[in-house]
């Protein structure tokens, strides 16, 4: 997990504040593992993109910054492997996720293996055919369904 992602866990799930320093219920500072510049960096650069800001009781998430947290950390739905797939890999699945994206690219990779798809390159996958149903949907909901290519193979890959 990056720090960035522990940050904004830790601010939007704790309300406890110690002299400004946010807190575990047990009133230990939650952060010790990273050097101190390295964690000042990191605030400076959420405080420049608008995510944080400081008030007198410490640094809080802003509404801005609530609005991230929900898109980049609550918002990708987890899909079950469908059952009675065929174990034939007949669906050329292609995609081009711009690196603004990054979350939703390596959400995407993780549900293809999950869907029993090899990879053939960095951003070519083959597994069975058809992608499930919600999953298509959903792609389509987060706007991702643009950046996808699939193709029907006429004959199955073997490996």
């Amino acid at each position: 997990m990056s720090i960035v992602r522990e940050i904004l866990d830790e601010l939007w799930n704790t309300e406890y504040n110690y002299k400004g320093v946010r807190v575990n219920i047990f009133g230990i500072p939650r952060f010790k593992k990273y050097s101190d510049s390295s964690l000042q960096r990191t605030i400076n650069r959420l405080k420049e993109k608008g995510i944080i800001e400081k008030e007198l009781s410490g640094i809080v998430l802003s509404k801005y910054g609530k609005k991230y947290y929900q898109k980049k950390f609550d918002s990708l739905k987890q899909f079950e492997r469908p059952k009675n797939q065929p174990k034939e890999r007949k669906l050329l699945v292609m995609f081009d996720v711009p690196t603004e994206k990054k979350g939703e690219r390596e959400w995407l990779r993780w549900h293809l293996k999950k869907f029993d798809y090899i990879m053939i390159q960095q951003s070519v996958w083959v597994g069975p055919s058809p992608l499930p149903k919600e999953f298509t949907e959903y792609l389509k909901s987060i706007k991702l369904d643009r950046c996808i290519k699939t193709f029907k193979l006429e004959k199955p890959y073997f490996i």
